[in-house]
Order: structure tokens, then sequence, then C-alpha cells
């Protein structure tokens, strides 16, 4: 396996297999082989023979290859798609070896990457084939439950269920450029469709994929993947060092205007100085994103994975708190610890935003932060704009830095519901007790000899 092939939009699956793995790693599982009526179990004429002319064409038996394989050094049980025979459709015996490859993959503690390649179920079976859809959901969700990762690369096309089940319902969804990437195919679309609003490049825009990889990239980005959600840690996420003021604020008001510097360092900032590396998880999986109001990913910190959700400074949308709340799931079914640092005026309060489901949305983040096993480390970095913040804050064991804020709401917004004038927003500022060191004293964050040096480590609900 070690000859990579020159292109992998239409590659055979054992030539996508040679591209992702590791050189001469890949090992085929056995696969089960049951009795098979004449023509299928439908009797559709011709299906023998059609099946026969696929194998003769791809040489293979079936739509997919299922095998162990190491990835970046990483083992993992591969599930490769032929799209040559049969359209790459799922049938009976497609789903046995499914089944089979999942199950192994539980045995032996294995990540599961299918690399998806597939026009949907297989007509010459008829609702057989379609009830495969339900045995590849059950394996997925057993493996889900048994706490292991699923990392979907969807090539071209990835269509039907194959692409509702084995693709968009992994953990972590990569695609190849330019990849027809929908549940509905190329012949069963509205003649006036946007054929644009079926690519890969869509999907990852709507939120339904995490990146579009180029193939001479992918076996690099699905390693770095598989190196990151395969390594559990039960200890907390160590609290980032600050990266700008080192003083207290004076009071109120000079912690707001410190958190709404321009030259603050931001999200990214932080991000590049805790992590050697990290991976992005994109979007809510409910059709949005919000890349520039929440970062999530997972990342290497001093030799182990931590995984983070990391608001910008910008107003966060209801996109961005689902994409919150999948990224703490997720690292809590993989028993990866969570850093979260705080920094936003508040949720967006636009009309869009409400469509969207705001208030729905920061519900299940609070409900997410508050339910989670693993632990979950919290860094107040700017402005803490009353519940669009606190739900991304985990209870006791959250600090802040000497250039942050955190309030109920915002100083001038306090002044005009209270119908004072705009002037009297500093004076908000200091009535509200909103600096680091007035949180600390309230028992709302904590204290650390890093963030306020001569303080010691204290929780929060002690008294400095």
């Amino acid at each position: 396996m070690a000859e990579r092939p020159a292109a992998a939009g239409r590659a055979t699956a054992r030539e996508f297999l040679a591209l992702v793995t590791d050189d001469l790693s890949f090992t085929e599982l056995p696969h089960p082989d049951g009795a098979w009526p004449p023509d299928g179990p439908l009797g559709w004429p011709g299906y023998d023979a059609a099946r026969a002319r696929a194998a003769a064409r791809t040489g293979e038996e079936e739509s997919v290859v299922c095998g162990t394989g190491r990835v970046g050094g990483t083992p993992a049980v591969l599930i490769s798609f032929e799209f040559g025979f049969l359209g790459g459709s799922l049938g009976s015996r497609t789903g046995d070896r499914l089944e089979a490859a999942y199950t192994y993959a539980r045995e032996h503690r294995l990540p599961v990457v299918p690399l998806v390649a597939t026009g949907g179920s297989r007509m010459q079976e008829g609702m057989l084939a379609l009830t495969q859809l339900q045995r590849v959901a059950r394996q997925s969700a057993l493996t889900r439950a048994a706490g292991l990762a699923q990392i979907a690369v969807v090539r071209d096309p990835a269509t039907g269920g194959g692409w509702a089940t084995l693709g968009a319902g992994a953990d972590v969804v990569l695609a190849l450029p330019g990849a027809q990437v929908g549940f509905a195919g190329s012949r069963v679309r509205p003649p006036d469709a946007d054929p644009a609003a079926y690519a890969a490049e869509a999907q990852v825009a709507a939120g339904s994929a995490d990146a579009v990889v180029p193939p001479g990239e992918l076996r690099a980005t699905l390693g770095r993947w598989l190196r990151l959600l395969t390594a559990p840690s039960g200890d907390p996420a160590p609290v980032p060092e600050p990266l700008g003021a080192r003083d207290l604020p004076s009071g109120g008001w000079d912690a707001v205007l410190r958190a709404r510097a321009p030259g603050r360092p931001r999200a990214r900032a932080y991000l590049d100085a805790y992590f050697t590396d990290r991976v992005a998880l994109s979007g809510d999986r409910c059709g949005g994103r919000d890349p520039e109001g929440m970062l999530c990913g997972f990342g290497e910190h001093a030799g182990r994975t931590v995984a983070y959700a990391a608001q910008t400074g910008a107003a966060t949308r209801p996109a961005g708190y689902r994409t919150a709340t999948r990224l703490v799931h997720l690292a809590d079914r993989l028993g990866i610890p969570v850093l979260t640092l705080v920094d936003t005026p508040g949720a967006a309060n636009d009309a869009e935003a409400e469509r969207q489901g705001a208030g729905p949305a920061i519900a299940d983040l609070f409900g997410a932060v508050a339910s989670v096993r693993t632990p979950v480390t919290t860094l107040v970095i700017g402005e803490g704009g009353s519940g669009g913040a606190l739900a991304l804050a985990a209870p006791g064991a959250t600090w802040a830095t000497p250039d942050s804020y955190f309030s109920v709401i915002a100083p001038e917004h306090a002044a005009a519901i209270l119908k004072r004038p705009p002037g009297e927003a500093e004076t908000m500022a200091r009535q509200l007790r909103i600096t680091p060191q007035e949180l600390a004293e309230l028992g709302v964050i904590r204290t650390s000899e890093q963030l306020f040096p001569g303080t010691g480590d204290r929780r929060s609900g002690e008294r400095m």
C-alpha cells in the first residue's frame, strides 16, 4: 500500500485507504457472508448479474472494505466505500460488514473512521436495504456510548442515508474539496436546485461539516484529530497565564475600559499561547456557525488533550452556543477536560438571534456545563456580559484576568433601566462590584497566585 493515488475524488476504496493510512498498516477484517437467494431478497431481475459485473470491475465483493490501520500513528477501524460497486450503495450484506466493523472497534477500544462515498440505499433490495440505516445508526450509538470517537471523511459523492448516518452522524466530519455532499442525490433534486448547496463547502458553511481538507493534507489532518480524540484525562485543564495587564483595576469603570480596550489580548492569542497544536470544531449541526463569536476545538497542552470553547469578544450568536454545547458533550463522552474562555459583551440580541433560538441555545449550554462529568476550567479574559457569558463559566472553577470584568448587566444598560443619564454608567460600574478582586470577595471567582499575586489559591465561595 505504499503507492499513493494521484487524485482522491473518485479513488477506489483501497486507493483511498492507502491515501489516509500509514504505509503497509491496513489489514482487512474478516467479513460475514450469509446465504444469498437468487437475485437477492426481492428476486430483482438481473441483480446477481449486476453484482457480478460490479465485482469484476472493482475486484470487490461488496460496496465497503473494512479493516484496521494506523493514521499518523494512531490505530483505528476504517470503513472505505467502493463507489464503483453499485454506486457505493448500502444493502443487507453491507450492513453485515458495517456491524462487524463497529463491533470490532468496541471490543478493541478503537476509534472508527468511515470514508464515505455512496449514492444511498440499494433499491434492488427495497426496504431491507433502507433498514440497514437503522442498523448502522444503532452501531454508531453503541460506539458513542462506549466513549469512542467517530471521524468521517466524506468523499464524492456522499448522499442519501450513507451521508445521514455514517457521515453526518460522526463526531467530526471532514470533507474533500468540491465533493457532492447532501441527503438528496443529483438525480432526485428539484430541477432548479442550486448545485452549490450540495457541495462540501456549503455543508461547512451551514455547520454540518467541520472542514474541507485537500487530499494531500488528509492523512496528517485525520491523524491529528485521532491523536487528540483518543487521549482521555481526568485532570482539569490548567488555568492559562494572563497575557495582558498584571495589576488589578482601580475600580469598576477602569475594569470596563481595560476589558474593552482594542489592544487587549483576545481568544486567539490565548489559544496560541496555551496549545502546541489544535484542531477546530465548526458548526452546530443545526444549520449554523458563529466563527466571529465562538471558537471551539481540541488541542494539546503540556502533552495532553484539552477541549476548548472560547468567546472572541463579540456578541455570541445562538449557533455559537450550540457549537460550544456540542463541544462540551463530545469532550465529556471522550473523557477530555474542557477549557472555556469567557469574553463577550453578551448574547446577540437582534431579531434574527431570537428567531434562531437564542434562549434555548443558552439554556442547553448552561445545562451541559452543569451536568458533565469531565472537569471544566474557565478563565474570564475580557468582558463578562450577563447570562450570555455565564453560560460558558464553570461553577466553582472560574478565574478572571486583571483586565476583565463580570457583571449581571452592562453598566450603561443598568443606567438606562434605572432611568439615569448615560454619564451615570461609571457610577453603576462601581455599584455593581464587577472588578476581579470584588468578584473574588463575593465568592464568584477563584483567585490564584498567577492571576492575583500574593493571594494564593482560593476557591469561589471563600473570602480573600
